[in-house]
């Protein structure tokens, strides 16, 4: 199959589309607005259901209310918007119904700006709403992996009964890469048994409302069951020239492509760097970054924003090792070039650079 060049927005619209995307409730704001004007022109053409809704708060429930019946439900937004859908959120995980989330990250807090970051990474992977559970939070670094990553949550989200959130920001949204489109899947010809529907005699009841503490417990304790299989069985990273890595950049996203470049100029001037992408932001790889500290000399975590992945970085490394940190805000994107003199520094003199975080942006 040929590639064609997408912009990410409309890319990822499509990928849901052809992974089985049956009703879609959204609300526009930018930078993710393409995703949903996209939708609004093909879903009928689909014959299936788009509804731009009076605002992110309708459109997080009409999501649980579709989820609830069965359909592969979607909804799209940015930053100021998920803050909005974090009430529905916790609903969604509590009834154990299947959704998902794209969030294209605009820089914050507040209204902020249209210019791409990552400060929504404590939102969503720490966690969506209120209560004790995690979304599974992935995080594309290209257009194409956005496409892969969307095209494969619904059925995410159905194998747990859980909430799936892409995690991208305004520059991927935005940019035109080259992308091999999937296939389309076929949807299910029937819901499944836990399902609401009219089609069964017996009485259906999905609901977050537990007003007794021990039913509340009993949900906690199973959710807090599946959440440990989640853990197991789908951590998501990418490793480049780690094995005999030195310095270990660790980055996210858009950040983990530029941090990449960096590297591989590292390397062509002696220095052995190397690259240890999350691609599942949760379940964070905490084994396979752990297998990682004891062999590094130095670790260098690079994000668009002041500080929010360190935070697990620095839990996994419980010290062995300084991990220093570089984080542009307000939408600025961390260039190569911004990235590579750090690395080169640790190489050189690394006691000359504080490991602590008292700034957000490491000179």
């Amino acid at each position: 199959m040929e590639k064609e060049l997408w912009k990410g927005n409309e890319a990822m619209a499509e990928a849901a589309l052809r992974g089985g995307l049956e009703a879609y409730f959204g609300y526009p704001i930018t930078p993710q607005t393409e995703l949903l004007e996209y939708l609004s022109r093909r879903m009928p053409e689909l014959k299936r259901t788009f509804l731009q809704a009076e605002s992110e708060i309708a459109s997080i429930n009409m999501v649980y209310g579709a989820a609830c019946a069965g359909f592969r439900a979607m909804t799209s937004s940015s930053s100021p918007g998920i803050s909005l859908m974090q009430e529905g959120l916790s609903y969604i995980a509590a009834s154990e119904v299947p959704a998902v989330v794209v969030d294209i990250m605009r820089g914050g807090p507040g209204l902020g700006n249209i210019q791409p970051s990552q400060s929504d990474y404590f939102q969503m992977v720490k966690t969506a709403g209120h209560g004790d559970y995690h979304a599974i939070v992935l995080a594309p670094s290209t257009v194409q992996e956005a496409v892969d990553l969307v095209y494969d949550s619904f059925d995410l989200a159905f194998k747990y009964r859980t909430l799936v959130t892409i995690l991208g920001d305004g520059s991927l949204g935005q940019m035109m890469e080259p992308v091999e489109m999937p296939p389309f899947k076929e949807n299910p010809d029937r819901r499944p048994d836990w399902a609401l529907g009219n089609d069964r005699p017996e009485r259906h009841v999905i609901t977050s409302l537990y007003l007794g503490a021990e039913k509340l417990e009993a949900l906690n304790l199973r959710l807090q069951s599946k959440l440990a299989q989640i853990a197991a069985q789908e951590r998501r990273h990418e490793q480049v020239l780690s094995e005999d890595a030195e310095i270990l950049v660790v980055a996210f996203g858009t950040v983990g492509r530029i941090a990449h470049s960096a590297i591989r100029q590292a390397r062509a001037s002696g220095i052995r760097a190397g690259l240890f992408r999350p691609i599942s932001l949760w379940p964070f790889p905490e084994p396979e970054l752990d297998a990682l500290v004891d062999q590094v000399s130095h670790i260098l975590v690079v994000e668009m924003n002041a500080g929010q992945m360190l935070e697990d970085v620095q839990r996994v490394v419980r010290g062995r090792v300084p991990v220093h940190f570089h984080g542009r805000t307000g939408g600025i994107i961390p260039l190569p070039d911004d990235i590579l003199p750090i690395i080169r520094k640790l190489a050189a003199n690394p006691m000359s650079i504080p490991h602590q975080r008292p700034e957000p942006v490491l000179n």
